[in-house]
């Protein structure tokens, strides 16, 4: 009888065991009708889009007719012939990496400074900060007005200490106008940036500090040996949206060079656009799409396995 009775409670267990496994299952299953209007969606904004450039990109699409041709892999030659490719990536790149160097240095020399506890330093973070809350378009138009021959900011400042401040024109110079938008860019990112370093040092036990300090530590000597190196995941952060944020630069050459002068400040972005939208070549510019991202790719995989083993080291 007992026997009997210990059987049934076995097999009541394992119905209950079983119904709540199918009830768990059926759950997941509607759980998942959730995502697909976000699947929808991406598949149709994104997916679709992408398998198209690679349809248009062995065309002479100009982006109306659709009685277009196929043309073969002539576009990409074109763009490779042309040089076009060559001083985009050439731009972008330099873009890049004054984006990451000056950009990265400032901002952890203000997270240093500013991660001290003095009378107002709240409003000193803010003000760092400001910057980063316009947008791009603003930001453009206010330093095309500070960078403006004669009548700008620096210009009249110039004049003022008694300097030709008519010869002053960084945007109309084609050694210097890809220095001049990339200040722009800076100037903007750097208090985003600076917040993250900020987060950084502020994670960092004090206890940690103050045994270096008792081993001998002078400032210097701490920030280099101790906080830099604990710094290590928010400065892999910090380097990798500066690349992201330089590699897909196109605001502030198109609103405040154009481009030019010459092909000064045509990065591969603006490039893009220009050839698509202003020349009305959407194949051409989808074979140079094709090809920027594919060096996007690239730089990008290097990147992740350079900052993964530096950071491995800094530990």
């Amino acid at each position: 009888m007992e026997l009997r009775n210990e059987e049934v409670k076995v097999e009541k267990r394992s119905r209950v065991s079983f119904f709540k496994k199918n009830q768990s299952l059926v759950m997941n299953n509607r759980l998942f009708l959730f995502v697909i209007p976000a699947l929808v969606i991406f598949g149709i904004f994104w997916i679709w889009p992408f398998l198209k450039l690679f349809t248009y990109s062995v065309t002479d699409f100009n982006g109306f007719n659709q009685n277009y041709n196929n043309v073969g892999f002539s576009n990409f030659s074109t763009i490779f012939e042309s040089g076009i490719l060559t001083s985009s990536i050439k731009n972008t790149l330099i873009y890049t990496a004054l984006l990451v160097i000056g950009g990265n240095v400032l901002a952890l020399l203000l997270a240093f400074a500013l991660n001290s506890k003095i009378k107002g330093m709240g409003f000193y973070r803010s003000a760092a900060y400001i910057p980063a809350l316009f947008s791009a378009i603003v930001i453009g138009f206010i330093w095309s007005y500070v960078y403006m021959p004669q009548a700008g900011l620096i210009a009249s400042v110039m004049d003022f200490f008694g300097m030709d401040g008519s010869s002053f024109n960084i945007l109309g110079d084609y050694g210097k106008a890809l220095y001049g938008i990339t200040i722009v860019d800076i100037w903007k990112n750097v208090g985003q940036t600076m917040i993250i370093y900020l987060a950084g040092l502020q994670t960092i036990d004090d206890s940690v500090l103050e045994s270096a300090r008792m081993d001998g530590c002078k400032e210097l000597q701490l920030i280099r040996y101790v906080k830099i190196p604990l710094l290590a995941p928010s400065i892999t952060i910090n380097i990798i949206l500066s690349v992201i944020n330089g590699l897909k630069s196109f605001d502030y050459p198109f609103i405040m060079t154009n481009g030019g002068p010459g092909d000064s400040t045509n990065t591969l972005m603006f490039s893009i656009y220009k050839m698509a939208f202003t020349e009305q070549q959407f194949g051409k510019a989808a074979a140079f799409s094709v090809v920027s991202f594919v060096v996007i790719i690239l730089i990008t995989a290097i990147l992740l396995v350079v900052m993964n083993k530096k950071e491995r080291e800094m530990e």
